[in-house]
């Protein structure tokens, strides 16, 4: 029987250090990890006060990443992780710039994304990244933050398995690499390599692409992957502005469904690069992120446009852990299910980041190119197809209704 990893595990005594090492693609397993087996459907038991601890997890991992990095990681000034020691400016001009420089803050680098211009800067060494962010806001006619991080909404320990290639349609997944993807660039030092949250994720597209395994089916087989390593050897990876470079990439490529399965804060620049995208044709799916429903709002998944997408067990139920978003759009199948492994073996997963690539493959199937024009038709078709659940017609809890119920691949016996 495979083993059964799940986020739930973080709200019981041996979950804090498993849910540390879900939360960031690149940290090792630990070895508590294989003990969790079975733990999905007591959770659902607890009570909900048990749930509302999920946020008290998400706090500590925070706190215990930036005493582990603490050069590469700290707080933002509303307590979330962000890369340490630089400011991410949107659209500054050339005389915010040089004022800035007059404070003694560093330019690291300046670009343009999809036409939104961005600069990061170096925080001199004296200062916090709220006193930075203080001290540059007072320079005006710029929105300033921190470069924020994102973290997995789902579990799969274990080693990457190769995406299925085949000639279909282009499907893009922003996280850490995939192996054997038809396209693959990185966004982090060391990147692209081979990351098992993000293999996962494809092979629920395009199929496991074990030889002879044929375990995982994939909702669009035959899909190829564009995969975007925004995470690498960085332990800082999964910051905004890689993520907004990694959908300029996406777009380059003419990709037009990517699927997202990080949440994090809200960022300016990345908001600003998701528009620019939507505005090209780009499809963005994203999911809600396994944080609970006292956590604030996930996003990309809560940026205006995006398909936010909340995860189902088998008897239909809405994850107890499943976060949420400003908007829903979707549920899709996210726990009772299968992904690829290695040596034509396949685990169980559990979380949102499972439900988000069946939605972005089932938009794949009717909207394979870039086309604004064309995104409306598209999803209307997605939306004939759903099928309604929970309050009649679209409702905060299953969005639009469930879409692709039936891509489940259950769990071996």
């Amino acid at each position: 029987m495979p083993k059964r990893i799940v986020l739930l595990a973080a709200i019981l005594p041996l979950g804090l250090a498993a849910a540390q090492a879900q939360l960031l693609p690149q940290v090792p397993v630990v070895g508590a990890l294989p003990r969790i087996e079975g733990l999905a459907d007591s959770a659902l038991r607890l009570p909900g006060t048990a749930i509302d601890r999920l946020e008290d997890v998400r706090r500590a991992t925070i706190d215990r990443l930036v005493r582990q990095h603490p050069r590469e990681i700290a707080r933002d000034p509303d307590g979330f992780a962000a890369r340490a020691g630089e400011i991410v400016v949107d659209a500054p001009s050339d005389a915010w710039l040089a004022a800035a420089q007059a404070k003694g803050y560093r330019l690291l680098e300046r670009g343009d994304i999809l036409g939104v211009g961005f600069a990061r800067l170096a925080v001199p060494a004296n200062r916090s990244l709220k006193a930075a962010i203080g001290d540059l806001r007072q320079l005006g006619d710029a929105e300033v933050s921190a470069d924020q991080l994102h973290f997995a909404s789902g579990i799969a320990p274990v080693a990457a398995a190769p995406a299925e290639r085949g000639a279909g349609p282009l499907v893009g997944v922003i996280d850490g690499g995939v192996a054997g993807a038809a396209l693959s660039s990185g966004f982090a030092t060391g990147a692209p390599r081979a990351n098992d949250h993000a293999s996962a994720v494809a092979s629920l597209i395009a199929g496991s692409g074990i030889p002879g395994s044929g375990s995982v089916r994939g909702a669009l087989p035959g899909a190829r992957i564009a995969s975007a390593d925004v995470y690498g050897a960085d332990p800082a990876g999964g910051n905004a502005t890689a993520i907004a470079k990694a959908l300029g990439w996406m777009v380059a490529q003419r990709v037009a469904v990517v699927t997202i399965s990080l949440v994090g804060p809200a960022n300016p620049l990345l908001g600003r690069v998701v528009a620019a995208a939507q505005a090209r044709g780009l499809m963005i799916v994203a999911a809600v992120g396994n944080d609970g429903p006292a956590a604030p709002p996930s996003y990309p998944a809560s940026y205006p446009g995006v398909i936010a997408v909340t995860g189902v067990d088998a008897r239909n139920r809405v994850l107890i852990e499943a976060g949420r978003a400003r908007h829903l759009d979707y549920a899709a199948p996210g726990a009772d299910l299968r992904a690829a492994a290695t040596g034509g073996r396949s685990m169980t997963v559990r979380g949102t980041s499972f439900a988000a690539p069946l939605v972005a493959a089932t938009i794949a199937r009717v909207y394979p190119a870039l086309d604004p024009t064309a995104m409306p038709a598209a999803l209307a078709q997605v939306d004939a197809g759903a099928v309604d659940l929970g309050a009649r017609g679209p409702d905060p809890k299953y969005g639009r209704g469930l879409v692709c119920g039936t891509c489940r691949t259950p769990p071996a016996k």
